[in-house]
């Protein structure tokens, strides 16, 4: 698991090309904002559009949102002078690379933006073949499954348990893991169906995804809760800590705990949630 200083429970698209969707977007209860000058913006659209984000991340106060851009690729007309316009913009805190292929693509972002951490977009099944190489790309910050994209890619058919993403969303979830990168699962379009949106959320929170990316508000409350640690998933970590460090004090290396063995791995696990619940709360704290 990554170090957990910010939550990415919740991870929420916004149309560059939106003034309303951009300053709505300080009113609402998303951890972090993907802000969008690739697909959701219209080609014909894209120059106004990077102007105006431009400007409204000069004026509108995000508070604690993570603010991530996404250029659009450096094989179109646009993603160079996207990547510069951005450069050093203080209201940009990382930069997302659309259909990242391999570690090549974040090079060349990286050249051109020094000073923001980068995070890849896995969306095709050649990006998601080079995820462990993609992974270790030392700019890295974190990883978004761009599952339509990659749906077409693969000539999937769409299914509610997604059975033909799960060796993919597997692979890429275990690159994430070996080097420490925060992975964000990939949207749900049925965005009035809170009861298929909750359990695809389930489904890859119990996977082991930090979150999932959204593509409405609405979507939101529910995101945040599931990838949320449970009232009791923290308190039996407290307790088995607790227990375990008696256990150790008195000799012993395993502690028991509602009748279930707790070792040093388990201990492991428990201080991640904690870790997960104060980062939370931390979250939460500010937006008071």
């Amino acid at each position: 698991m990554p170090t957990v200083e910010r939550p990415f429970r919740s991870v929420l698209y916004l149309p560059g090309s939106s003034a309303r969707a951009l300053h709505k977007a300080g009113e609402v209860a998303a951890d972090s904002l993907i802000l969008d000058l690739e697909d959701a913006v219209a080609p014909s659209e894209k120059l106004a559009a990077r102007d105006l984000l431009a400007a409204t991340l000069h004026d509108t106060d995000y508070g604690a949102r993570y603010r991530i851009l996404r250029i659009n690729g450096f094989d179109t007309e646009w993603g160079r002078k996207d990547a510069l316009t951005f450069a050093g913009h203080p209201g940009v805190d990382a930069v997302l690379v659309p259909k990242v292929a391999g570690p090549a693509d974040l090079d060349a972002v990286a050249t051109l933006m020094p000073d923001k951490p980068l995070w890849a977009m896995l969306e095709t099944a050649q990006g998601c073949l080079a995820a462990q190489a993609i992974a270790a790309h030392p700019r890295l910050e974190g990883l978004v499954m761009g599952t339509n994209d990659l749906a077409r890619d693969l000539g999937a058919r769409v299914r509610a348990d997604r059975l033909a993403m799960q060796p993919a969303l597997g692979l890429c979830l275990l690159a994430a893991r070996a080097a420490g990168r925060v992975i964000v699962d990939g949207v749900y379009n049925a965005f009035r169906d809170e009861a298929g949106l909750r359990a695809e959320a389930e489904q890859g929170r119990d996977l082991g995804f930090d979150g999932k990316s959204l593509i409405h508000p609405a979507q939101i409350a529910v995101a945040n809760a599931v990838f949320a640690p449970t009232g009791d998933e923290v308190d039996l970590a407290r307790r088995q800590i607790d227990a375990f460090a008696a256990a150790q004090k008195e000799g012993r290396g395993v502690a028991v705990v509602d009748g279930r063995i707790v070792e040093n791995l388990h201990i492991v696990t428990a201080r991640q949630t904690l870790a997960r619940a104060g980062a939370i709360a931390a979250r939460q704290r500010k937006e008071a």
